[in-house]
């Protein structure tokens, strides 16, 4: 893995920055691929942009830009597996909206009767609610307020 040069902060620490540009997608084992479907697509606004016919499913955050585009992979469970795997750990997804955006998109989730849930970022000026997909994911949804 290529990495840049780092810099001195001073005499004890050097500092490495990495070649990461951003992050790619989020791979969720799911239940249920058409239900998370309907969710992430008909509820979230994600597009479909994998072929049919794959038994995984690849939804596109965003609008399509050059390069590898933002996604959500939502793979099936298969059926011998347990329910959650002992290693994995997610706290949740966020995932961000235009401030103009937000108090519809909030309106629009809760009168479809989403729960929505708030919370508060420890540092940035964020502002985020929260729901869960049919499988329990938590959802961020967040605006920049800075």
């Amino acid at each position: 893995m290529p990495l840049a040069v780092g810099r001195i902060r001073d005499l004890r620490t050097l500092t490495v920055v990495g070649a990461l540009r951003g992050l790619v997608e989020v791979v969720l084992v799911v239940a249920d691929v058409e239900r998370s479907t309907q969710f992430y697509r008909d509820v979230l606004g994600l597009e479909v942009i994998s072929p049919p016919g794959l038994p995984a499913r690849f939804l596109r955050i965003g609008e399509p830009g050059a390069g590898i585009p933002r996604q959500i992979v939502l793979v099936p469970r298969p059926a011998d597996a347990p329910a959650v795997a002992p290693r994995a750990t997610l706290h949740h997804i966020g995932i961000e909206v235009a401030p103009a955006d937000f108090e519809s998109e909030r309106k629009r989730l809760g009168d479809a009767g989403h729960t929505l849930r708030t919370g508060q970022h420890p540092f940035m000026p964020v502002e985020a609610f929260y729901l869960d997909d049919p499988d329990g994911n938590e959802i961020e949804i967040a605006t920049w307020r800075g």
